[in-house]
């Protein structure tokens, strides 16, 4: 894992206090879950989802993959919603701050990146529905990152898990002079909420 990767997770880690009770209860199921899988020695299969498929559920897909690396485990996660429309620019700079190596690797209307964690470790990244042949059909869990696309979206077939950890769309302060303010806050929650959903993990495996 790259070093300012590695110094961003211990940050986080050190600060889960600040993650709300009602969150905590709601990571702590997921958490449940996942480590039944581990000890069934079933593979974990994580399903990040939000409408667009563009901003948190990427960011849910590229830290959950970290958060698990960090505390040692390899899961397979993965993001989708309900519409395709493309990663957005904001949301990759996030994480390019953060400290990630971002690549692009197919051009189009709808650019699909490698987001590099470490050498030789990435997320493949590009906006897709649930229905995309890329994601697993059956044993996966759906993590839903935004309230519209838990609405809109009652039933996903396959899954052995639905949950809503929903978080605020910084789209919100696009073009203004809070967006990558907001774009890192946001980045850095879920990152917090993924290092604190492995740490529990940790603990029970």
């Amino acid at each position: 894992m790259y070093q300012t990767i590695q110094l961003r997770c211990q940050a986080l880690a050190n600060n889960f206090k600040e993650i709300p009770p009602e969150r905590v209860a709601l990571l702590d199921q997921l958490a449940q879950h996942i480590s039944q899988k581990l000890q069934e020695g079933k593979p974990v299969n994580l399903i990040y989802v939000c409408t667009h498929n563009s901003r948190r559920s990427h960011l849910g897909q590229v830290w959950a993959k970290t958060a698990a690396k960090f505390y040692g485990f390899d899961v397979n996660t993965f993001s989708a919603g309900t519409e395709v429309t493309a990663f957005n620019p904001n949301a990759i700079n996030a994480l390019a701050n953060a400290g990630f190596v971002i690549e692009k690797y197919k051009e189009g209307d709808n650019p699909h990146y490698k987001v590099f964690l470490g050498d030789g470790m990435y997320s493949e990244c590009f906006s897709k529905t649930t229905i995309d042949d890329s994601l697993p059909k059956q044993n996966f869990i759906a993590v839903m990152t935004c309230g519209h696309a838990d609405e809109n979206c009652p039933f996903i077939p396959g899954t052995d898990l639905r949950i809503a950890t929903t978080y605020n769309d910084p789209k919100a302060y696009d073009n203004t002079v809070l967006q990558d303010e907001k774009y890192t806050e946001r980045s850095n929650q879920i990152a917090m909420e993924c290092l604190y959903l492995f740490s529990k993990v940790k603990t029970k495996n």
